[in-house]
């Protein structure tokens, strides 16, 4: 197995869970040479990394025998149970001195649960959720939370290090979870008090790029505003597009993680608990698969009435 040196793009990398950061993910080692098998439950998503060369695996359990290391993209803790632990699942084979990356967003109960079970195969497993979205996955420069044991990480340090502009090793097991929770959150609480920023200048009948332009340029502007302004603008003038980059449901199921976590820590986050009651309140309304985008013209319409 090939992990490290001038062998590196030799390592076989499967990739299971092919949403957008996993396809993402997967042209960029394509790009570089790395050998790359692919599974998702629908096939059909996968289907342009096969086209661009890419293997096919018709299990995950012929996945993860296929490869020297699997990396996993997974919607919540539920796919994550299913794809590693069912009777086809990526732990049912042949995998002792594999190592499994989780990149998913979960809590960070998860991680430990997974690895106990990873380690009773004889295997190795690696926490790596990641910041940042599809451009920067695309290009290699997503930020990486690391969880688990020194020693498995400089096993694959240098693949962590193509997808990744910076890759963190933050501590055991659940340590990087945590990271990726406390990363998201000023974003999620963001997407409130941007909605309620929107609707004190309302009245002023300014045009939605303008309003974003300003406030991207004031102090008060995170780079999600800059990176993503322009698709936010087109949100607010009703210009709709099927482009779903996080969807609402993604970010009530963070918030929930965040908020799990400070009860289990002792912590109290008043803030995330308040952003949370009205994205519920915007999923009632039919947004929860909608771009996050679509909070503000909804807070706008009905949610900022007081």
């Amino acid at each position: 197995m090939a992990f490290i040196g001038s062998q590196e793009t030799h390592m076989h990398v499967g990739l299971a869970g092919i949403g957008k950061m996993g396809a993402a993910i997967g042209f960029r080692l394509l790009s570089l040479g790395y050998s790359v098998t692919v599974w998702n439950r629908t096939a059909e998503r996968a289907q342009p990394l096969v086209d661009a060369g890419a293997q096919w695996a018709q299990s995950p359990r012929a996945l993860a025998e296929s490869v020297d290391v699997v990396i996993t993209l997974l919607t919540n803790e539920a796919a994550l149970d299913d794809v590693y632990g069912s009777d086809a699942g990526l732990l049912a084979g042949s995998v002792a001195n594999k190592v499994f990356i989780d990149m998913s967003t979960v809590r960070p109960a998860k991680p430990q649960e997974m690895a106990q079970r990873v380690q009773e195969v004889k295997a190795f497993f690696l926490e790596c959720p990641v910041g940042g979205s599809v451009g920067p996955a695309k290009e290699g420069k997503l930020l990486g939370f690391v969880g688990g044991d020194a020693l498995d990480l400089e096993k694959v340090r240098d693949l962590l290090h193509v997808i990744c502009r910076r890759v963190e090793h933050v501590g055991p097991h659940g340590a990087g979870a945590t990271m990726k929770l406390a990363v998201n959150l000023p974003l999620m609480v963001y997407w409130q008090t941007l909605g309620e920023a929107l609707s004190l200048v309302e009245p002023l009948g300014l045009e939605p790029q303008r309003v974003i332009d300003i406030l991207s340029d004031s102090s008060g502007g995170p780079n999600m505003l800059k990176v993503r302004g322009g698709m936010i603008a087109q949100t607010l003038n009703q210009k709709k597009s099927d482009q779903v980059t996080v969807n609402v449901a993604t970010m009530r199921k963070d918030m929930q993680a965040m908020l799990d976590q400070g009860h289990a820590t002792h912590k109290s986050l008043p803030l995330t608990a308040l952003a949370l009651q009205q994205f519920e309140s915007a999923a009632q309304s039919g947004l929860d698969a909608k771009d996050c985008s679509e909070l503000l013209v909804w807070w706008l319409s009905q949610g900022s009435r007081a």
